[in-house]
Formats: C-alpha cells, sequence, structure tokens
C-alpha cells in the first residue's frame, strides 16, 4: 500500500507501528500541526492529561575531558582557567543543597578527566549514597560507561554492577547524538560509537537498571538519520523493555567548534517531539527538556506528544555552556504553572516514574504513574 497521510492517521488511531517508509513520510511531507494532532492521540492514549516533573538537582563534577567533541562547549583542558575538579566535600555539600530544596534525584555526568581512576567515579557514587542514601542516583552516560570499560580492561557489565553496588540507580540517555557513523564522524568522531551506546545500554537493562534515551538533533544530520536512530532505539527496547524515557534535545551551536550551524527553531523542536511520540509506540514517555526548548516551547510541546518537562534542573552547566539562555533551575511553582497552562495535570514523580507524595518538607514514593 502505497503511504499517504490517510494511511498513517489510520495506523495512528489504530494503535499500528510506523515504519521507517512512514516516519520519512512524516519528516518530509506532513505539516507541524497535523503532526501534533496524531502525536496528541499517542500521547493522551498513554498517559492521558497528566504531564510529569521531577524535583532534581544536577552534579557535573568536572569539565576536563579526555575528548574534544565539535559541538560540545562543556569540555576544558586539564591546564586551562575553566577546568574544575569536584572533590568529596563538594560532593557532600551538593548533596545536601539536593535534600534541603526537596530533590527525588541528582543528576551526574560529566568529563571524561584522563588523570582520574575508574575508583574515582565509583566512590563519587559512593559518597553521594552514603550522604544521604534516600536520592536516586542517575549518573553516567554510556559514553562514561565506555570510557570507564577502557580503563579497567572490564567488560561494561562488571563496570554497571561497580556503579550499582556504589549506590547508582539508574543511567541517562546522553551521548546517543545520532548513531549513523557518518555523522558522528564529523561531531564526535572519537566518542563511543553507536553499536558501544546500544550494547552499554542492554548491559544496563539486563542488570535491572532502567535508562533513558537521546537523539541530538539540528546540526549536520539529515531526515533519514534521524529515523534510523528512532528505529534504532525502538528496536532495543523491543528486547528489553528497559527506557523509561525519551529526550529529543536540540542542538545548541554556541561556544561550539559548529557555532556556524543556526539554531533549530521552535518550529523543528516541535516536529521533532511530534515525530518521537508517533515513532517510539513502545516508550511510555516522551520529554520535553525545558533547559534546552525553552519555557515557552516546553510548555506547547505538552501538546505535541511530550507528556513530561524534566524538573528543577539546579545547576545544569552543559547546555547553557553552549549558550542556552534559559534559566539555571526553576523553581516547583513555575513548573506547576507551564503545565497547568498547557491545560495538563501536573503529577511530580520520581526517576522511575513513581509517584511522589509530599508533606510539607516530607516525601514518601507511591504507585507508579499510568503505565
Amino acid at each position: 500500500m502505497s503511504i499517504s497521510q490517510q494511511s498513517i492517521e489510520d495506523k495512528v488511531y489504530a494503535g499500528e507501528r510506523l515504519t521507517v517508509e512512514d516516519g520519512l513520510f512524516l519528516e518530509e511531507h506532513v505539516e507541524t500541526l497535523q503532526l501534533g494532532q496524531w502525536a496528541n492521540v499517542v500521547r493522551e492514549r498513554k498517559n492521558g492529561n497528566f504531564a510529569y516533573y521531577n524535583t532534581n538537582i544536577h552534579l557535573n563534577p568536572t569539565n576536563v575531558c579526555v575528548y574534544r567533541c565539535t559541538f560540545c562547549a562543556f569540555r576544558s583542558d586539564l591546564k586551562s582557567d575553566k577546568s574544575y575538579v569536584f572533590s568529596d566535600d563538594m560532593v557532600r555539600e551538593r548533596v545536601m543543597e539536593a535534600k534541603a530544596s526537596g530533590a527525588t534525584e541528582i543528576h551526574v555526568v560529566g568529563g571524561l578527566h584522563h588523570l582520574k581512576k575508574f575508583e574515582w567515579y565509583v566512590n563519587l557514587v559512593r559518597v553521594i549514597h552514603e550522604t544521604w542514601p534516600e536520592i536516586h542516583i542517575k549518573a553516567w552516560t554510556a559514553v562514561e560507561i565506555n570510557w570507564f570499560a577502557h580503563l579497567t580492561k572490564q567488560p561494561y557489565s562488571w563496570v554497571l554492577e561497580q556503579m550499582r553496588d556504589a549506590g547508582l540507580g539508574s543511567l541517562p540517555g546522553g551521548g546517543a547524538e545520532i548513531f549513523d557513523q557518518s555523522v558522528r564522524e564529523q561531531i564526535c568522531e572519537h566518542k563511543a560509537d553507536s553499536q558501544s551506546w546500544v550494547d552499554i545500554h542492554r548491559a544496563a537493562h539486563e542488570l535491572g537498571l532502567r535508562s533513558n534515551a537521546t537523539m541530538l538533533y539540528g546540526h549536520v544530520e539529515a531526515a533519514q538519520h534521524r529515523i534510523d536512530h528512532l528505529c534504532q532505539l525502538r528496536a532495543l527496547q523491543d528486547d528489553t523493555g528497559g527506557f523509561q524515557t525519551f529526550i529529543p534535545l536540540a542542538f545548541h551551536p554556541e561556544n561550539t567548534g559548529m557555532a556556524y550551524i543556526p539554531k533549530p527553531t521552535g518550529n523543528m523542536d516541535l516536529r521533532m517531539v511530534a515525530i518521537s511520540r508517533l515513532m517510539l509506540d513502545n516508550f511510555d514517555h516522551i520529554k520535553a527538556y525545558w533547559i534546552m526548548l525553552g519555557e515557552a516551547i516546553a510548555q506547547v510541546a505538552l501538546g505535541f506528544g511530550a507528556d513530561d518537562i524534566d524538573g528543577t534542573v539546579v545547576h545544569e552547566l552543559i547546555y547553557h555552556d553552549a549558550g542556552a539562555k534559559t534559566p539555571e533551575g526553576l523553581p516547583v511553582e513555575q513548573l506547576l504553572r507551564m503545565i497547568r497552562e498547557a491545560g495538563r495535570e501536573p503529577v511530580e514523580r520520581d526517576t522511575l516514574y513513581r509517584r511522589v507524595h509530599r508533606d510539607g518538607a516530607r516525601w514518601t514514593i507511591g504507585e507508579p504513574v499510568m503505565r
């Protein structure tokens, strides 16, 4: 059967899986409002009128990095004036700040410091966990896990087990960028390749660790690369069921080696959210990461397939170094207002998508959210 808007609409309403060819048709022939309408059907089928957020804090323990990815504005050379490394006491201070703010999650990613041994990274997780065992530690992208495997000459499963035993709760989805190798050679040629990213998340899922998934768009990639990326994620989710949410990440070119590329438009941002929701039928959640999209586009995205806007995100540095103009953290009250203005019902969730119940400064974890 030839592909048409009607054939895709029929599949969407019937809950049938879209093909690679359908995805390319969405990219090339369907206007944005129509994408949003279809994506909203899927979004409400999975999550009703709920929109999720969490109370979290970021820790980027060092910006010193052995890699020199073209798209990165965060990394630093060891002897640069901007380089830094957190001490154990600084980590404890950040954790206690998280506790005082009512955070349920600490998100840890950073540079690959070539003078730090694997135990330094394990100890960082251990310090967080021992300082406050109740906080969920979401830490280390697949790129970092790949580096740890290089340092230790051990398999990914062993590395992940050491981190889990130290207190690791789940993995973020960063480092995926675009899976196509020809694109990676242009933007991150020395970084862990796409097969490594897939293998690491598969290993995490097999150990019972949940993880997120991402895609960096709006640089040198084309439509076929984005659809291929989504379909590879979908295939892995078919196998493991270990992904929690997908986050389409808008490329921020400022202060990078690709500053000549214009930033993605709001229209492209909404299209990527919608197409992701339509293609990733086996992902329960699509996140509109307000840090990268901006508050206004993230709010609109709640009607274009997204059901999550992330959280308070205090102390995020990586995307702000790349020119993000959003605040370094938002109060819960503002997140609630964003969600309610979009006509959605806010639900606070923890990292594993369980409801958070609050009684003043105290909180408890409740039942899982919808699906």
